[in-house]
């Protein structure tokens, strides 16, 4: 098929997906988009990267600094969520309320910002990262939070999925890349390299496996017999996008987050000892690894060698430069200066980040961002169980998107900077009341109900009618 033609089909296949998404949710507010053009744009290219791609100048960007285009459209973004949740009313007490580990990690971030070589780099990283609870309040608060959520994912997927394909099998220039590890050439699709392909690939897996768990509950056949072919897909989508990455990590991740969704959906798996059931299966894994081994087998079956494509040995350089255990160098600090250019004469492919996200939090944020980040895992774990006695369904979708995250981060780093897989853990992380959401816009505002003819009776069960004031 030539590539203009491939180019006016796939157009043609998101506008519809579009046209029937808008079609089905009429009453949804504006401000969704807000969280879509981020999810887009974080989890494909900057505005500078996308300029830069087509040929337009735009300036280099620094290490320190990035770009300004992104800098100004990032914080327009932000300041855009900032005035949805004014609009809707939404209070920062009752946020750090509900989510105290996560207001904690938060602060100490921002504290840590004080003892940073680059103050005022951290600072603008900082704000940037207020992205991420933003763009989850815009949609936890909205006054469909299931809807939102769903209409977010499904939108970013419209856009990334199909033009990520678009990319790789005709317009290969721009779709594909070389592995900065091996130097091999990868297919990459609309994003900046196979990884960042990977875990877009990995979370909108995650969102179509518990789109086709959830799709029993809606009426017609006809409707539920549609939601079934677009899952089918987009999941088709996502194993030729995961099979063209060769994201082994990001593939082991939607199996691990599918199968906790399906497992915990099951009526004989207590939800109330869900803790107890990991603690056996986590002292079960180390004792098959610590009698008969199994994880070089495991790494081997992935196509994978025991040193993580040379990741352990980079974990081993960033450790050794560290001079700052318990408090770090500082909020988003480590990969600048001195450290960096070190790492850099020795690793020729520039690594920007240690690759695991739990090693990435030490050496930014040292012992205590450590401990802070355990707790943060901890408290979301037990929001997501007690979610699945309220509501199964978006209780099992937190759980899964959890573990896929924990898992995730061994190989790379997402917990921190402006990353998709880091606002996926905040919508997942936040819990907050719906009874206090108010509506930003008319659009939102729920159908007010029709209001009843004045009557002189009181009715109460089991009573007869009376005269108003009166019971029988």
């Amino acid at each position: 098929m030539p590539p203009p033609v491939a180019l006016v089909l796939t157009f043609v296949f998101v506008g519809a997906l579009f046209w029937r998404d808008s079609r089905r949710n009429q009453n949804s507010g504006r401000a969704i988009w807000i969280p879509v053009i981020w999810f887009f744009v974080v989890g494909s290219k900057f505005i500078s990267q996308w300029l830069t791609l087509f040929g337009i100048p735009v300036g280099a960007a620094s290490q320190e600094d990035g770009s300004p285009i992104d800098a100004v459209f990032f914080f327009g973004l932000i300041i855009a969520g900032v005035v949805v949740l004014v609009r809707r009313k939404i209070s920062v007490a009752e946020f750090a309320r509900n989510n105290v580990w996560l207001t904690v990690f938060i602060v100490y971030g921002f504290l840590a910002i004080t003892w940073s070589d680059f103050p005022f780099v951290a600072f603008k990283r900082w704000i940037k990262t207020l992205g991420h609870p933003i763009m989850a309040l815009v949609v936890l608060t909205d006054p469909d939070r299931i809807g939102a959520l769903r209409r977010v994912m499904s939108r970013s997927a419209f856009l990334m999925l199909p033009l990520s394909v678009l990319f790789i099998k005709y317009y290969p220039e721009y779709g594909r890349s070389f592995d900065a590890w091996t130097g091999a050439a990868t297919n990459s699709g609309i994003m900046n390299n196979k990884n960042e392909l990977g875990y877009a690939c990995m979370i909108f897996g995650l969102f179509f496996l518990w789109r086709t768990l959830s799709v029993y509950r809606i009426k017609p056949f006809s409707e539920m017999r549609n939601e079934l072919a677009i899952s089918g897909i987009f999941l088709w989508m996502v194993w030729w996008l995961l099979s063209m990455s060769d994201s082994a990590t990001s593939l082991s991740c939607v199996i691990l987050g599918g199968a906790t969704m399906t497992i915990v959906s099951s009526r004989i798996v207590s939800k109330r000892f869900l803790g107890t059931y990991i603690l056996l299966g986590l002292a079960l894994a180390i004792t098959l690894q610590m009698s008969i081994g199994g994880y070089d087998d495991v790494l081997k079956a992935l196509g994978r060698n025991s040193t993580l494509t040379d990741r352990t040995a980079v974990w081993t350089d960033v450790i050794a430069l560290d001079d700052s255990p318990i408090l770090g160098a500082g909020f988003e600090s480590f990969w600048l200066g001195e450290r960096l250019e070190r790492m850099w004469q020795k690793w020729w492919w520039h690594p920007i980040q240690a690759h695991n996200g739990y090693i990435e939090t030490y050496l930014n944020l040292g012992m205590v961002g450590e401990v802070l980040l355990v707790l943060l895992l901890l408290a979301t774990f037990r929001k997501a169980r007690d979610e699945l006695q309220r509501d199964l369904d978006f209780g099992r979708y937190r759980l899964g998107v959890l573990f896929a995250i924990i898992v995730y981060n061994y190989t790379e780093a997402t917990f921190k900077g402006v990353h998709l897989v880091w606002t996926l853990f905040y919508l997942i992380a936040i819990d907050h009341p719906l009874q206090s959401v108010v509506p930003s816009t008319i659009a939102e505002r729920p159908t007010a109900p029709p209001k009843l003819a004045p009557t002189r009776y009181t009715v109460l069960p089991g009573a007869a009618l009376a005269p108003k004031g009166r019971v029988v």
